[in-house]
């Protein structure tokens, strides 16, 4: 399990404030992975959510993809990612939304084949980031194009001060955050007691 102290010590010791609100946290999960900070952050999201009958944990790529796997694997359920539209080995059919990303400042159309999310599936929500809700909006898009269940959603950081959680929260969605983080102000992470 993953104290959310742990986390908020790594992103302390570790992350990198850039004006706009962006953090960095590539030393350990976005592009170089700690592999073992990770399975402890996918126990810790199991726990929350070792109830509630998940039978798949969706992302979308590249960056969720570390802590959905770590996820999924601690329930020992599938993990499906949402890939950008365009890639060539997407065949045959498809779910497909379209998600702005803050980080890239462009929207992309994701897609999910059909033969991986079914309408009896219980799925799970994951990223490593939660900001304005973007992403997870078009995750849910898509379970919702399934016809399947939504059991939440994990976060392994959300940025309480872009209102996403907060909005998706008010929705009824239940979210789960591992750090949450009132501000970044002068380089400085706040986070959220």
């Amino acid at each position: 399990m993953v104290p959310v102290k742990a986390l908020e010590d790594k992103i302390v010791n570790e992350g990198e404030v850039f004006p706009g609100n962006i953090l960095k946290v590539g030393s350990f999960l976005n592009q170089q992975i700690d592999t073992d900070f990770m399975t402890k952050m996918g126990e810790e999201g199991a726990r929350l959510y070792k109830d509630a009958g998940v039978t798949k944990v969706l992302t979308v790529e590249a960056s969720g993809i570390a802590i959905a796997f770590a996820v999924a694997q601690q329930l020992h359920v599938p993990m499906v990612f949402a890939k950008k539209y365009g890639a060539t080995n997407v065949t045959g059919e498809f779910y497909k939304t379209s998600v702005y990303s803050y980080t890239h400042q462009k929207t992309f159309d994701i897609v999910v084949s059909k033969e991986f999310i079914k309408p009896d599936d219980i799925v799970l929500v994951c990223d490593d980031f939660l900001a304005k809700g973007n992403a997870l909006n078009g995750l849910i898009h898509i379970v919702e194009l399934a016809g399947a269940s939504l059991a939440g959603a994990l976060i392994a950081i959300e940025k309480c001060q872009q209102g996403g959680g907060d909005l998706l929260r008010e929705e009824g969605i239940r979210v789960e955050s591992l750090a949450l983080i009132e501000s970044m102000e002068d380089g400085k992470v706040v986070f959220r007691s």
